[in-house]
């Protein structure tokens, strides 16, 4: 790194971060963390942030966005800060939570930022009425980003110091063993930077193959087509009132295009008995026939805190099982090898507070069971007669078969008679998730959050079949998680069986296939769910995030850097099969990037987030479970701030040099 002036002074040492969303607020937030151990001040930081969006919320969590569109967690359940649970080298510093920054508005808690108030009287006033079981609006939440982004800067010694640039990335360029440019749209001037952070976040892509196909007919048919975008950035415009539309796609996605197209365009809802809803239409919606693999929307997000203590998790998966794991010759496959201690954790979480919350519905004392259940395989026929003895109601037992595919071997003979069987399904979900009697579900999420920390460490190992990573990991558990714990609230799923009441929403069914009619100019959908019924439409919408793509991305700093060759898709391969995930491969031990060029990572460039194969994807988490993400960027804060301080400063961030094969 350059370390004298034209003056002789000492210069400063640049880092250019690309991205500024919750990501890289959150290393921002590390370094401040790390810099009195591992900052002198005796050499000036400079840290460039380079997005579009504004800092702290980013694309996603922009104030700039439909009012209607909320949270799928509460409140109380978003932290951007470590805490006591935290493993992690730097030091914990500790902060407030959503909902205990939001409740210093009210005067309900203690002023963090005196003189700080969101400029937007509507979202200041949600925030004075918050509360921790709430589930807030995306603007909330761009709002408490943004005081974070805020703090996180304000907590900097003197000596380091940010530039924040509104513009977007096109390139970076610059040899392994020298700075880096970082060229940004309408500057004609790069970035000189020692090292360089992608934490660009979730990105868009151009269309895939299908969905180009499916946007050719409707442009020959005079029709409406989505393909898989971001729903605050979709132009619905051209849907018109009464217009049939076929929606793929039955998860989070699905709900906000759902709201954007009722309440957005003027519905309202008349609450009944029970909190039930009735929907009054505006007269302008499209009616919507959704499906989807399931057929069924995501479950309900509890709304309801553990009646027991909170289980010492991870028990059967953490990082002693994943060790055992890696002993293990030849390659594991997920679903025969990890799938089983997953699944025993999961369960331990589940019966852990059956037990402790619930000991009237269980037949043996805590101690017994558990001790038993230790010592037992999760498919084991006597893990089976234990639960069985010990639960006696089938209600309180964990059968993952049965949550993953709730339609599986079911059809019916008419569309109205599957309308009726979905409605009672949702009514049923969404009771279960409001009622605490059914807190082992609370229970059964904690130990999917820690098994989901765990999986980073043993996809970076490199051990996991292709298969595994194509159909286990990124398709089915990625789907099955999102399922279980990443569902709607209970009110979104209220609207949703109002909607269906009203006619306004349509269910397909499981194993949804989307045809085109060429004769009738139409979309098709069809589903074994209701055999011998196909729904024509003149719309169709892709309900879901576009897949990655390092070859389609809209990025161009990213597409510019694939089609150089410096940077490099995951790729998984084994004897029988090859899989590309999309996206971009970092190494697991210091997320630098990998450049093929190089044959290895590349000192000065590195990538966090949501587009690396590192799988850690949450920028914010609940607090007290250890967030995967939390724990990368402390280590890649340290590791930044030990390479810029000198100590690697001719070798970048990696203690490696590398050089351009000749």
């Amino acid at each position: 790194m350059d370390d004298d002036g034209p003056d002789g002074a000492v210069s400063p040492a640049v880092l250019v971060v690309v991205g500024a969303g919750p990501r890289a607020t959150g290393l921002v937030e590390r370094i401040a963390a790390n810099a009195p151990e591992l900052w002198d001040g005796a050499r000036a930081l400079h840290i460039h942030l380079v997005d579009p969006y504004p800092p702290g919320p980013g694309r996603v969590w922009r104030h700039e966005q439909s009012p209607l569109l909320r949270m799928n967690s509460m409140a109380e359940d978003v932290t951007m800060f470590t805490d006591e649970s935290s493993t992690i080298e730097g030091p914990v510093r500790p902060g407030p939570s959503l909902a205990e920054w939001a409740a210093q508005f009210s005067g309900r808690g203690p002023r963090h930022t005196p003189g700080y108030e969101p400029v937007d009287a509507e979202v200041l006033a949600e925030l004075r009425s918050l509360s921790g079981a709430d589930f807030p609006t995306r603007r909330a939440q761009s709002a408490y980003l943004d005081w974070v982004f805020r703090r996180a800067v304000a907590e900097l010694p003197p000596s380091v110091t940010v530039e924040v640039h509104p513009t977007t990335a096109t390139a970076v360029t610059g040899p392994p063993d020298g700075r880096q440019c970082v060229h940004l749209a309408g500057r004609t001037a790069p970035l000189a930077a020692d090292l360089v952070v992608l934490t660009q976040g979730h990105l868009g892509s151009a269309p895939a193959a299908e969905h180009r196909t499916h946007a050719a007919f409707a442009r020959r048919h005079g029709r409406f087509h989505l393909p898989p975008e971001f729903s605050a950035d979709a132009d619905l415009s051209g849907l018109r009132p009464g217009e049939h539309v076929v929606v793929r796609g039955f998860g989070l996605a699905f709900i906000d295009l759902m709201v954007l197209l009722t309440e957005g365009r003027g519905g309202t809802y008349r609450p009944g008995p029970g909190g039930s809803l009735t929907y009054v239409p505006s007269g302008r919606e499209p009616v919507l026939h959704v499906g989807s693999r399931r057929g069924v929307p995501y479950h309900s997000k509890t709304r309801y805190r553990l009646g027991g203590p909170r289980p010492a998790l991870p028990r059967y998966f953490g990082p002693r099982a994943v060790d055992l794991l890696l002993t293990r010759s030849g390659p594991l496959d997920l679903r025969r090898d990890v799938w089983p201690l997953m699944a025993k954790e999961i369960g331990y979480g589940h019966y852990h507070e059956l037990f402790h919350a619930h000991p009237g519905r269980t037949a043996l004392a805590w101690p017994e069971f558990a001790a038993a259940y230790d010592g037992l395989d999760w498919y084991a026929d006597e893990m089976a007669a234990l639960v069985a003895a010990a639960v006696p109601d089938p209600v309180d037992r964990l059968d993952f078969e049965a949550l993953d595919r709730p339609l599986d071997g079911r059809s019916f003979r008419t569309p109205e008679a599957f309308q009726d069987f979905l409605r009672e399904h949702i009514a049923q979900d969404v009771a279960r998730r409001e009622d605490p009697e059914f807190s082992a579900d609370l229970g059964a999420f904690h130990a999917l959050l820690s098994v989901y920390g765990q999986l980073p460490r043993l996809v970076a190992s490199g051990r996991l079949t292709a298969r595994s990573v194509a159909d286990h990991l990124d398709g089915w558990w990625h789907g099955f998680f999102s399922f279980l714990a990443s569902g709607p609230p209970g009110d979104r799923l209220r609207q949703l069986h109002a909607l269906s009441r009203a006619g306004v929403v349509r269910f397909v069914g499981a194993g949804m296939r989307v045809g085109t009619d060429e004769a009738a100019g139409t979309f098709t959908a069809t589903s074994p769910t209701v055999p011998g019924r196909a729904v024509h439409a003149t719309a169709l919408i892709e309900a879901y995030l576009p897949a990655p793509s390092l070859a389609r991305t809209e990025d161009p700093l990213l597409r510019d850097l694939f089609r150089r060759g410096s940077l490099s898709e995951e790729v998984v391969a084994d004897a029988t099969r090859t899989h590309r995930s999309g996206l971009l491969s970092v190494s697991p031990v210091d997320a630098r990037v990998l450049d093929p060029a190089l044959g290895g990572p590349h000192p000065r460039r590195l990538a966090l987030g949501a587009p690396t194969n590192s799988r850690s994807v949450a920028a914010f988490a609940r607090p007290r479970t250890d967030a995967p993400a939390f724990r990368q960027n402390d280590a890649v804060a340290r590791r930044l701030l030990r390479a810029l301080s000198g100590a690697g400063a001719a070798d970048g961030v990696g203690g490696e040099r590398a050089t351009a094969p000749a």
